[in-house]
């Protein structure tokens, strides 16, 4: 049964930007939509919370929109992170996200006693669902995507939160600013990227206390499933409550071997206000955003990669995204793998890895990959950058990546 109502400011939360308390806003009524600036993070809790008052339906956004927008009542947009194509603005119920709020109070234990820190803006789907959880149940949120990571997590220790929501491109930052563990937090929920093993290291350290839970998921699909201490290194997770999977061979018939995922679930979007995908599809209340995965024996979920991103190599189908685990896990550094033209095997890939480190080898980086990946699937050539470009949501941005990579070739 899908929850209902629209998102509330509870009585017992306090909402701050940084230090600064945001005021309670004014009841009222108003149905038509409203496009939001997304920064400064003062003016943006401002006007999202003026608009959960006025249950009008909004978008937090940090670009333009078109004035021809839609976005009907009970509804909001958020804008994905796009970043292997141009960003779309996904349009779903209010009731889609409140769904969850009650599943999460109930498995994470959620209390009045807990507050939420935000590292985020809230133009990234994350971040706004933290601050729109946290108000409605009731909890304190600290939004904190103005500060610097050193400034943060500071903000975290002065304000004794217990809970924090983040990327793993984010938890990586945090860390790297921090002076001092953060004991308060009791629980890190991350989301937006998976959560290798070195960032999963460095999270223990900055973190005693905390589990970390790493939700898998997409803007169209909210929640997917959810890994936590027990889950297989390298799977994603059993299904989150309410949840159903299933997956689907190149034919459309279910497979219980390597298939594409597809989803039914309460926590789904209504469709584009803006943009659109190939890849995104309905079928029998299910819908596909084009992951591939399989599911084992116990029911967790290991994702092969996005269709969108699958290269032939040769007679090879190969995901960069699998190649990324590899060096990542051989690197314990950030990177991403993108193909190039080939005249002989149509193409290849290159990788670049996020260091400034002299003594990493790139021929010891391919050697690896080879060995677990075979020649095909193994980068061609291995770059390094020191600063690999990132969209607001954290995530690498893939086309400025390439772009920086035709002046390096």
């Amino acid at each position: 049964m899908r929850a209902q109502g629209n998102f509330r400011w509870h009585q017992d939360a306090r909402l701050f930007a940084g230090q600064s308390e945001v005021p309670r806003a004014p009841e009222g009524q108003r149905d038509s939509f409203r496009a939001l600036p997304a920064t400064p993070t003062f003016d943006a809790l401002t006007a999202l919370t003026t608009a959960i008052s006025q249950q009008a339906p909004f978008c937090l956004s940090d670009r333009p929109l078109p004035d021809d927008i839609a976005c009907p009542p009970g509804a909001f947009l958020t804008l994905t992170g796009g970043a292997s194509g141009q960003p779309k603005a996904v349009r779903r119920s209010q009731t889609s996200w409140i769904a969850s709020f009650d599943v999460n109070a109930y498995r994470f234990a959620l209390s009045s006693g807990d507050s939420v820190a935000v590292l985020g803006h809230l133009s990234h789907s994350l971040s706004l669902y933290a601050v729109l959880e946290a108000l409605h149940l009731g909890l304190d949120a600290h939004v904190l995507a103005d500060q610097s990571p050193r400034r943060q997590s500071v903000c975290v220790a002065e304000a004794g939160a217990t809970i924090l929501y983040a990327t793993p491109t984010q938890l990586r930052l945090l860390a790297r600013g921090a002076a001092a563990p953060l004991p308060s937090l009791r629980l890190v929920l991350c989301g937006g990227g998976a959560l290798d093993a070195a960032t999963r290291a460095v999270v223990k350290g900055l973190c005693p206390e905390a589990a970390v839970p790493v939700f898998y998921g997409a803007a169209e699909t909210s929640f997917i499933t959810l890994a936590d201490a027990h889950t297989p290194e390298g799977s994603v997770g059993r299904p989150y409550p309410g949840v159903n999977l299933r997956l689907l061979d190149r034919a459309g018939r279910p497979t219980s071997d390597v298939g594409e995922i597809w989803v039914r679930s309460p926590y789904l979007f209504d469709g584009y206000a803006l943009g659109s995908s190939t890849d995104t599809r309905w079928q029998d209340g299910f819908v596909t955003v084009g992951e591939i995965g399989e599911l084992d024996a116990d029911g967790h979920l290991w994702i092969k990669g996005r269709r969108q991103r699958m290269v032939q190599i040769a007679d090879q189908m190969v995901f960069p995204e699998a190649v990324e685990t590899v060096i990542a896990a051989h690197t314990r550094l950030p990177c991403a793998v993108l193909p190039r033209e080939d005249a002989l095997r149509g193409q290849h890939l290159v990788a670049v890895v996020e260091t400034a480190a002299k003594e990493l080898s790139a021929e010891e980086i391919i050697a690896n990959c080879r060995a677990a990946l075979g020649t095909l699937a193994a980068p061609r050539r291995v770059f390094f950058n020191s600063d690999l470009p990132l969209l607001p949501s954290g995530k690498i941005d893939l086309n400025a990546l390439s772009n920086w990579l035709e002046g390096q070739i």
